[in-house]
């Protein structure tokens, strides 16, 4: 590790000829990343060993938080709302200038907030509430486990002794007994319709309309009993006042076959047919109009293809006209849900639509810290068994770097006027544009992901701007717009490849006999400078 380490250091000091300048870099990355591949963070340990480095992170993501917001924190001192969510858990209030920060005015009262946190908590899963984390137009977008099954609910110490570590599947050894067993033994038929109510009055004051459930199942089985259900499967029907959206997507052991392909996402499809898979896809018909996919293949598509779907159906959600927010949950909350939540983040924040003051560095220091590491990700388990979700995430941003993920194209297309015949610039752009992203997003021999599959040529270009008549000062923005973003996600993806390659990635990855891992640590090394390349490469 030292020796590799070293040699990666000798490579970056002797790279001055290199025709590429290593991104800039947030101070605190590495250090973050070092930790996060350490062990995985528990609120009650904040104090212990490491407790420092913690509390650094959980600064700084205050300070990146307030730079653009007003916000509340709910207090989760030693994890006593729950042990895997941040001590500080932060409440966007409303977006804000440094100016008004001296002037802010609550408008949460933050004792009833966490009195009716304290009581729904028990319904999801480990306890892991509905958390609002990111604000967009007023909306609040949540994330939280699903819902917790009888087995739970009954035996919340027990749980908490077999699920003090182990991945969404690890589920205890329990006896095979049913739903209507447990009511019997408890005396209280009425247990569901307390803990389910209270979650419903949180999702109802946080304004959630939308639950987007990415579970393959409908509920989780181990050893004949329901260990876990779904808002989708409620017997008594009460989330029916909610649009529930299924949206399968493969759990985190399916990211071991993506690291063994050599973290190639193309063409790499989720078998629908094993045993467990039982949660079809299902959206309500009016969701989706305007999208122009076809989702009766879903079970067609690639882990590319499924993971642009599915963010342009999240995307299409906060960015519609009404006030509803949306929560995104998997089963356990900390593998699928922050993949989703931290390309939502990005994505948005790559249109200057939220956190509008923060660099390429900064909000990647924030989703890493906050969505991912302060959430409790299992990093170190996952990197162990292989099932490098955490990576295919940042990796992914070369994929959604186009217009066609923009939420401001949506907003434009709203605000303009009914116009006459002709092309637009809009209309040219989106005439050249492809399905798949971009293989030159940092330069073809930095990509890692070979993009060899049919339609996965680069995003449109720009000489098309000739072509509008004088007079479009809308269409140059919009452009202008467009063109910030891909080089801002092509911005964060380099910053968090640089960092991954000098901490995490350099020691995780075990030698290939094939050698093609290998090459992909020399690819990580030559895209993010720290080995010299000619500018023939480029």
């Amino acid at each position: 590790m030292a020796g590799a380490r070293a040699a990666a250091a000798t490579a970056s000091a002797g790279s001055s000829a290199s025709s590429g300048n290593p991104p800039p870099q947030e101070p605190g990355l590495g250090e973050l990343l070092e930790e996060f591949s350490r062990t995985q963070y528990r609120a009650k340990d904040g104090s212990g060993t490491g407790g420092s480095k913690v509390e650094r992170i959980e600064k700084r993501c205050l300070e990146l938080f307030g730079r653009d917001y007003c916000f509340s924190v709910i207090p989760n001192t030693n994890g006593d709302i729950c042990g895997h969510y941040p001590r500080h858990i932060v409440f966007l209030e409303y977006e804000s200038s440094e100016k008004e920060k001296d002037t802010f005015e609550s408008t949460v009262q933050v004792s009833k907030l966490q009195d009716l946190i304290h009581r729904s908590k028990m319904a999801r899963c480990r306890g892991r509430f509905v958390c609002p984390v990111i604000l967009f137009k007023g909306k609040h977008i949540c994330r939280s486990a699903t819902l917790a099954g009888w087995g739970e609910l009954y035996g919340r110490s027990g749980y908490n002794y077999f699920f003090s570590g182990g991945a969404d599947d690890a589920w205890a050894d329990v006896e095979d007994v049913t739903e209507e067993d447990c009511a019997l033994r408890s005396g209280d038929t009425h247990l569901f319709d307390k803990v389910r109510g209270y979650d419903i009055k949180l999702l109802r004051y946080l304004s959630v309309k939308y639950i987007c459930d990415l579970m393959v199942e409908n509920k989780k089985v181990k050893f004949g009993m329901n260990v876990t259900s779904s808002e989708k499967v409620d017997k008594a029907q009460r989330y029916a006042d909610f649009t529930l959206l299924s949206i399968p997507y493969p759990g985190c052991e399916f990211f071991k076959e993506y690291k063994d392909r050599d973290y190639m996402a193309e063409g790499l499809i989720f078998n629908w047919k094993q045993d467990y898979v039982d949660a079809p896809l299902s959206i309500p018909d009016f969701l989706t109009h305007s999208l122009n996919i076809d989702w009766s293949q879903y079970q067609c598509w690639d882990l590319v293809q499924q993971t642009q779907n599915y963010l342009k159906l999240l995307l299409s959600l906060v960015n519609s006209d009404d006030d509803s927010g949306l929560l995104v949950h998997c089963i356990s909350g900390w593998d699928r849900t922050p993949l989703f939540i931290s390309l939502l983040r990005l994505s948005l924040w790559a249109d200057g639509l939220i956190h509008t003051s923060l660099k390429p560095a900064e909000i990647l220091y924030l989703t890493v810290a906050y969505d991912w590491f302060l959430f409790g990700h299992m990093l170190v388990d996952r990197l162990s068994k292989g099932e490098e979700i955490f990576f295919f995430c940042f990796n992914f941003l070369k994929h959604i770097i186009s217009e066609e993920f923009s939420a401001l194209k949506t907003q434009r297309r709203k605000s303009l006027p009914a116009r006459d015949g002709g092309f637009t610039l809009e209309d040219i752009c989106m005439l050249r544009r492809k399905d798949r992203g971009s293989t030159t997003s940092l330069g073809s021999d930095f990509s890692l992901v070979m993009e060899n599959s049919p339609g996965a040529t680069g995003s449109f270009t720009y000489e098309a701007v000739e072509l509008v008549p004088a007079g479009a000062p809308t269409q140059a923005a919009w452009l202008a717009a467009l063109s910030d973003r891909e080089t801002r996600l092509q911005e964060v993806r380099s910053a968090f490849l640089a960092a991954y390659s000098s901490t995490v990635g350099l020691r995780a990855v075990a030698p290939s006999p094939s050698g093609a891992i290998g090459g992909l640590l020399e690819q990580f090394a030559r895209g993010v400078g720290l080995r010299g390349i000619s500018s023939n490469a480029l």
